[in-house]
């Protein structure tokens, strides 16, 4: 592994600037005086200097390197919806796959160092806890699309750093939709009853956290593939209850039911908790419990009137 130490300025390029990641990653990186630019395709960042760049689009793409001449590329851009991935894989390949190929042809013209947002559902799930050492083998169309993404980068790049991250949520809705920790808080403070699965484990992950912990990489210049995710493995009914009890908020709506009772498209594994160790080796930004994220959620939502919550 090599390291870089950055004391300059950064020319960051952001490609899906405006989902839950990305927004808060161009965000912190502004407050640390460094140059964002965050592309969108459909809906306009609210950090950064916006650029226009749908990642169907070969011309959109070269242009915006052109222009901006990044030396590092967060490509954390991607078709997410596991059941759209499912129906429409021909879509799903162009975004995830086809579309990660043009960004890192780019980045190797331009000497841009990469940094690509990979998932925990490479995995399939049926024992956990994985490590960077692990073999992947995802069961659904999305994760295999990540993966494929993952080998095209390694055998194409020298200078690289692969994230795999799970269950990312945050204090503020993006890109048009609510992450899991918003829909369960609401729907609680509305006092509706939910169901959530008890056979689903993950890595919960705070958008600032992962932020902070990528930023780090960016500007280490870190190659390596890396799990940054939160440092607890938890099932999604877990995560619920955790959420009511942090909030102050009835646990009693929340309604245990599991995996096999929901009509999903898309396979769902068990359990892509990550182990999280080489991280906690690595960085100073470290990733941090669910507990500690929540509150720290709970802090970022008191700042955000606009929420129109009390808790």
């Amino acid at each position: 592994m090599e390291t870089k130490v950055v004391t300059t300025i950064l020319k960051l390029l952001i490609t899906g600037a405006s989902g839950l990641f990305g927004s808060k990653l161009a965000e912190l990186a502004l407050t640390k005086d460094h140059e964002v630019y965050s592309s969108y395709n459909q809906h306009f960042p609210q950090w950064g200097t916006p650029i226009k760049m749908d990642l169907l689009d070969n011309n959109a793409c070269k242009k915006a390197f052109e222009r901006i001449k990044p030396e590092i590329v967060v490509h954390s851009a991607a078709l997410t919806n596991l059941d759209l991935c499912e129906k429409n894989r021909e879509l799903a390949w162009k975004v995830n796959v086809e579309g990660t190929k043009k960004i890192l042809n780019l980045c190797k013209r331009h000497s841009t160092f990469l940094i690509f947002i990979s998932t925990d559902y490479v995995f399939d799930g049926n024992k956990g806890f994985y490590s960077e050492k692990d073999e992947p083998f995802p069961i659904n169309y999305y994760g295999y699309t990540k993966l494929k993404a993952e080998e095209i980068i390694k055998g194409s790049l020298e200078e690289y750093c692969i994230i795999r991250t799970s269950v990312i949520f945050g204090s503020r809705p993006a890109t048009g939709k609510i992450n899991f920790a918003l829909w369960v808080l609401e729907s609680l403070k509305q006092n509706r009853k939910i169901e959530i699965v008890t056979d689903q484990i993950n890595s919960p992950t705070l958008n600032t956290s992962l932020a902070s912990m990528t930023l780090e990489v960016a500007e280490r210049q870190l190659t390596e593939v890396l799990h940054l995710a939160g440092a607890t493995p938890i099932s999604r009914y877990e995560f619920a209850r955790l959420l009511a009890q942090e909030f102050n908020l009835n646990q009693e709506l929340i309604r245990p039911t599991t995996s096999d009772k929901i009509n999903w498209i898309a396979k769902r594994p068990k359990n892509t908790s990550l182990n999280v160790t080489k991280a906690l080796n690595l960085l100073k930004n470290k990733p941090i419990c669910i507990r500690k994220a929540v509150r720290q959620l709970k802090s970022e939502l008191s700042l955000y009137k606009k929420n129109n919550w009390t808790f």
